[in-house]
């Protein structure tokens, strides 16, 4: 049996962490974090994460300000950002947002299955980046 990707999951609201967690724990090792600040912590301690998967609106601050202190050290990372707004109206600038090396947006409320779709490809573009470096 292969070892299992790890995803983790970033959001304020502790029901959007469960609801997550429970649609990804059978194909990922689901880290959570309820903060960007934990997450962050969290990934000090990791030495690879396939995915992330944050909220945009957070107190300390946005999944996007959140993907830009991530990009240097997991360059492979696939970034999905969950938020209210459509992709053109973020408060982010469009090099923000460039910088953040953002994989895909999805505007909530989702739908699981299309969420899973897209970690999906997400995770077929981080496992073909790993195997040409």
């Amino acid at each position: 049996m292969s070892k299992k990707l790890k995803l983790l999951v970033v959001d304020d609201e502790v029901e959007n962490l469960d609801l997550l967690y429970r649609t990804f724990r059978r194909e990922f090792q689901v880290i959570k974090a309820d903060s960007p600040l934990d997450a962050l912590e969290i990934l000090d301690g990791e030495a690879e994460v396939a995915v992330i998967i944050s909220d945009q609106s957070m107190p300390e601050m946005s999944g996007v300000e959140l993907f830009g202190k991530t990009t240097d050290r997991f360059p492979d990372t696939i970034r999905i950002l969950l938020t209210g707004y459509t992709e053109d109206s973020l408060d982010e600038g469009a090099e923000a947002i460039e910088g953040a090396r953002i994989f895909k947006c999805i505007t909530k409320p989702f739908d699981t299955e299309e969420l899973k779709a897209v970690v999906q490809q997400g995770v077929e573009v981080y496992q073909t980046a790993r195997a040409n470096n």
